[in-house]
């Protein structure tokens, strides 16, 4: 315990010792520093009077006289007064030398470094929406003055903000390679860098700083539209050397650098399964058409809308022509060396028409059926769809609610069923052959019924006649034997339902006879027979306009004997024969808005148009098809303006019908009913004369 108290006495005793020793050491140093200052004081009085002559000798140098002596002690003269009673004291000597500071500045030329720290603006970034939130007091614009906060995409072409400071006091940061694309707009530096960046990344000017050294002007008080300046993205390394490699258009302030991109070449190989995909084909059928449609279509630019004498001339001569040809539809390739089977408009599409024909006796490896879709809209010589199949076509129409299906009948007896919608020439459906089905050639199909219950109807020449689902053709729905009175089938050629009967139906078969069936009821199969023709039934069309009067009980007929006649249910006898050709008459049909009337076609290559309220001898209208073809089937477009006719050397004819001759007059149908009228009084006198003249005949001599 002792020992202890005798160490805490040592340690103050030393303790004491050290601080006198520190003090003592202070004291010395305030003395030291007290001899400099009395030391100082006449040095820097001699400094000044030397630093004064040499200010006289270089002002003297420069041409500007010195400073008088008066003048100079009167400056000179309380600096002395101040000095002289207190010459030790340390403030007297300070206020000497701030005095000697200010006369020296006033005298010399210094280069003062100023550095500029810019004020950093608040900024807060959010990730969801990627915007810069400018704060607050910038919405105020108490630091911009009375224009408010900086415009990021302004050019400031009209500011008064003198930016010559911001320059230079921004000039390290924007020597960054962050803002190397960047220009000095009044301290809102653009972010030009093509990836986004964070908030820590930003380089922003303080508000809290000194704004001293930018000159702002009052701003005007007017205000303007602000113009925005796109922001082009920086380039990097690898995109300047693809510039290099492609040189673009030069690029200037408001366009950004084109990027020019390699183009890939594909091999031989790659090229060719491109082509035979699916997607490929789809989209080059489609574009063919579209061009082949733009490339054939002609255009008069001269044409003058307000008329002129040659103008009427033409339109008169125009009138004149009943019937004028349009155009011909042939194809080198699928057209060449066959006959046209068949013809048929469409009632969805009414400019597309669809021709079948038979087998091309000089391409054996060719199909022997063919399909083609042909457009009368435009000016295109290519048909729109070709289809085919490994039998003749024979017969072939549009399924009337079906717009994209084509139904064949083949000289196999095959019904084949095509899509337009499918990538393929060849059917999607076909029935089969079989003794359920036809097993003769098909020369007469139709589609019958309404929207929701309609049905395919199809005659063959070995008798049957067979009603088909479209949705399924492995098996007829319903089937039934055209026999006349329990005799041997009969060879149907060609047939026509009844205006607006899916029931009753008339046929023309090979042996000279008309036949009119019934599909159900009682009298299911041929009821009746009428007897006139010499030769094989070609073509047979009932009555089907509509109008004031029904005249659905008669229908057309033509034949091989050359002959064409008119006939009604309602009577065995023909009501009229009309015999001006000179060649077989291969078909006829009636005008689908003209009630008196039709057309015909014969092996001549002559085109008539009969108007039997005008005449009934004579043809209305003729031409005759150039090249010495013969004429083999007719069919009249829906408006009833133009008709097609088709060749057996495969070529199609689309003629244009003069409106006085197509269009009915008010009273036609009454002239109708009177023209039928005389027509049937003079087949009753026929038939007189031919029993007075049998009956003659027949009586004995006396």
């Amino acid at each position: 315990m002792a020992d202890r108290k005798a160490e805490l006495e040592r340690k103050k005793l030393k303790l004491e010792q050290m601080r006198k020793e520190r003090e003592e050491k202070n004291r010395q140093r305030k003395v030291k520093e007290g001899g400099e200052e009395k030391k100082v004081a006449p040095t820097s009085s001699g400094q000044s009077q030397d630093l004064r002559a040499q200010t006289d000798e270089l002002l003297s140098s420069l041409g500007i006289p010195p400073a008088s002596g008066n003048d100079s002690q009167a400056v000179v003269q309380p600096v002395k007064e101040t000095v002289g009673p207190n010459e030790g004291a340390p403030a007297t000597s300070a206020v000497t030398t701030q005095q000697a500071s200010r006369r020296k500045a006033k005298l010399t030329v210094t280069k003062v470094g100023e550095t500029n720290i810019p004020p950093r603006e608040n900024v807060t970034y959010s990730k969801e929406t990627q915007t810069i939130v400018v704060d607050t007091t910038e919405k105020e614009g108490h630091r911009f003055g009375a224009r408010g906060p900086w415009d990021y995409y302004d050019d400031h072409s009209d500011d008064t903000c003198s930016l010559s400071s911001l320059v230079r006091g921004a000039s390290s940061r924007l020597s960054s390679p962050r803002h190397s694309n960047s220009s000095p707009h009044h301290g809102s530096p653009r972010f030009t860098h093509h990836d986004m960046e964070w908030e820590d990344e930003f380089e922003f000017y303080d508000e809290d700083e000194d704004t001293d050294s930018i000159d702002v002007h009052p701003a005007p008080t007017h205000h303007k539209m602000p113009h925005v300046e796109n922001v082009h993205p920086t380039l990097t390394q690898e995109d300047i050397q693809k510039q290099e490699e492609k040189p673009s258009a030069p690029a200037t302030k408001d366009s950004p650098v084109t990027m020019v991109k390699k183009v890939i070449e594909l091999s031989e190989e790659e090229k060719k399964q491109i082509m035979m995909t699916e997607e490929f084909q789809t989209f080059f059928n489609k574009t063919t058409r579209v061009v082949e449609r733009a490339l054939d279509e002609e255009i008069d630019i001269f044409v003058d809308y307000a008329g002129g004498e040659s103008e009427d001339m033409e339109s008169d001569l125009r009138a004149g022509e009943r019937l004028k040809l349009q155009r011909n539809f042939f194809d080198e390739r699928w057209s060449k060396h066959r006959t046209v089977t068949s013809l048929d408009w469409s009632k969805q599409h009414p400019e597309l028409l669809v021709a079948s024909y038979n087998a091309n006796e000089d391409s054996p490896n060719d199909p022997d059926g063919v399909t083609l879709i042909w457009n009368s809209k435009f000016k295109k010589t290519t048909p729109e769809y070709v289809f085919h199949c490994q039998s003749p076509v024979m017969s072939s129409c549009f399924a009337e609610f079906h717009p994209n299906l084509v139904v064949g009948g083949t000289y196999s007896g095959q019904i084949v069923l095509w899509d337009n919608r499918v990538n393929k020439r060849t059917p999607i459906q076909r029935t089969p052959l079989s003794a359920a089905a036809h097993t003769h050639p098909v020369y007469c199909i139709n589609v019958v019924g309404t929207q929701n219950a309609h049905n395919l109807i199809s005659v063959s020449t070995d008798g049957k006649m067979c009603s088909w689902s479209l949705d399924m053709l492995s098996q007829p729905q319903d089937s039934m034997e055209l026999q006349h009175k329990q005799s041997k089938a009969v060879a149907v050629t060609c047939f026509s339902f009844l205006s607006g009967d899916v029931n009753n139906f008339v046929v023309g078969s090979e042996d000279c006879t008309v036949y009119t069936a019934c599909r159900h009821g009682g009298k299911t199969g041929i009821s009746e027979a009428f007897e006139g023709h010499m030769g094989p039934i070609t073509g047979i069309d009932c009555h089907n306009v509509p109008g004031q009067i029904d005249f659905s009980p008669y229908f057309l007929t033509s034949s091989f004997d050359w002959t064409l006649k008119l006939w009604s249910i309602k009577d065995q006898k023909f009501l009229h024969s009309f015999e001006d050709n000179s060649d077989y008459v291969y078909d006829v049909q009636w005008s689908p808005i003209h009630p008196a009337l039709f057309a015909s076609v014969d092996g001549d290559g002559r085109l008539d148009l009969w108007n039997l309220n005008n005449e009934t001898e004579v043809p209305t209208a003729s031409v005759v098809a150039e090249g010495g073809v013969a004429l083999n089937h007719c069919r009249w477009h829906g408006s009833g303006s133009s008709i097609a006719v088709g060749d057996d050397v495969g070529r199609i004819h689309i003629y244009d019908v003069a409106e006085n001759t197509a269009n009915p007059k008010m009273d036609e149908w009454s002239r109708f009913v009177r023209t039928l009228q005389e027509l049937k009084q003079q087949a009753v006198e026929r038939e007189e004369e031919s029993s007075l003249g049998s009956v003659s005949m027949t009586s004995p001599l006396r």
